[in-house]
């Protein structure tokens, strides 16, 4: 839409289609959320996601698939089914792995759902995938399959969770989304080395979320990125496991040491006696290694009460918890404790994080195949547009 939310304004993946190519939209969110949507629908606000799913339904695009749709009934839960709707303009939608597999040539319009989605109708973080799901790259392979035709595919894939996991100050978890994303660009690429005089594979994000750097002022030069090898959970698991805990427990009743068992299973922090941790500092100050590595994941007394602070704020239901600014600053309205977790973990890998939010940090893009050249250099972010729509001769 324009800036005023009054007029449409073309899509990219309008011109594609007149063209007689094939189109994709693949995500690792909900197909109705804000990048996915913008390739197919129109609408005022992101949040329009009834409107965006009937838009899905009538597009006439060919292949959707990643997560589901927030809303599929509206906003109160009152509408006809969007899945329906979607099913009678055509499309065949998949939702278990073998399903998923059997998908193609003859399918016809697909929407192929990840069998297992969050609260938020996406993916989970890629550190918690399980077995039978359907990965962003096997999503991105079987688009190539599905839309392959002599005029050619336009295909959009989104590793949407990166970001998520950056809002979340989350390292591990969103290195993990980023790695999995990595494999779709294989995909992508593979795809490339056998049709190079006729494919362009551009690689970009939107912005910057949560500042994270290398270089955090507690390790002064070093960096230690071995330590992230122990996170074995997102700290989504983690606000899950919480969940469970407060059912049970009252901000009164409830104990630290309940939640420090499982702390070090998820990311591997471990809390050691005062007086161990004292004498085990004393050991490696004096050049003992052994010593040095029984801390490298051992929480301090300052780390410790930064924790137990944040658990604290965390055993209080939402409204009941700190909500000044400093609170923000500490947990930008996230869980405080798996917050507090994630960053302990990072900043003793060396990580920092600025803010929970997106900066103004440039972003790369990068481009390989029909027209890589007008990719070089500095450009408004709106001109990737005009540059993808001339390499395809639109």
């Amino acid at each position: 839409m324009d800036p005023k939310g009054e007029r449409k304004l073309p899509i990219i993946t309008r011109f594609a289609k007149a063209s007689g190519r094939k189109i994709g939209i693949v995500t690792s969110v909900s197909i109705d959320h804000a990048t996915p949507a913008a390739f197919y629908a129109h609408a005022a606000g992101r949040s329009v996601y009834y409107g965006i799913a009937l838009q899905l339904a009538s597009s006439g695009f060919d292949y959707f698939a990643g997560g589901g749709l927030k809303e599929p009934r509206g906003e109160k839960g009152d509408r006809p089914d969007a899945y329906d709707r979607i099913a009678k303009a055509g499309y065949a939608i998949t939702r278990t792995r073998d399903e998923f597999l059997k998908l193609n040539a003859a399918s016809g319009k697909v929407l192929a759902i990840n069998p297992v989605l969050d609260d938020e109708m996406a993916l989970p973080h890629e550190i918690d995938r399980k077995e039978g799901e359907i990965t962003l790259a096997e999503f991105t392979r079987k688009g190539v399959e599905l839309l392959a035709n002599p005029k050619g595919f336009f295909m959009m894939v989104e590793g949407g969770k990166i970001d998520w996991a950056c809002h979340a100050n989350d390292a591990v978890t969103a290195i993990r989304d980023t790695i999995a994303f990595d494999d779709a660009v294989r995909v992508a690429l593979d795809f490339y080395k056998k049709h190079q005089d006729e494919t362009l594979v551009v690689v970009l994000a939107d912005h910057e979320t949560g500042g994270m750097s290398i270089g955090f002022a507690g390790t002064k030069y070093e960096t230690f990125f071995p330590k992230l090898r122990y996170q074995k959970a997102s700290y989504l698991a983690f606000m899950t496991f919480l969940g469970e805990y407060r059912k049970t427990h009252s901000p009164d009743t409830a104990r630290f040491e309940d939640v420090a068992e499982t702390i070090t299973e998820m990311f591997g922090l471990r809390f050691l006696p005062e007086k161990r941790f004292a004498a085990l500092e004393a050991k490696a100050r004096g050049g003992d290694a052994a010593a040095a590595r029984e801390l490298e994941l051992a929480v301090g007394p300052l780390e410790l009460a930064r924790l137990r602070a944040a658990f604290a704020q965390s055993m209080k239901a939402p409204r009941e918890r700190s909500h000044d600014e400093d609170a923000y600053i500490l947990y930008g309205g996230y869980d405080p404790l798996a917050i507090c977790v994630t960053r302990t973990l990072d900043r003793k890998a060396g990580i920092g994080w600025t803010s929970f939010a997106h900066t103004g940090v440039p972003v790369p893009v990068s481009a390989i195949g029909v027209g890589q050249e007008t990719f070089n250099g500095y450009y408004d972010n709106t001109d990737v547009h005009a540059k993808m729509k001339a390499a395809m001769g639109l």
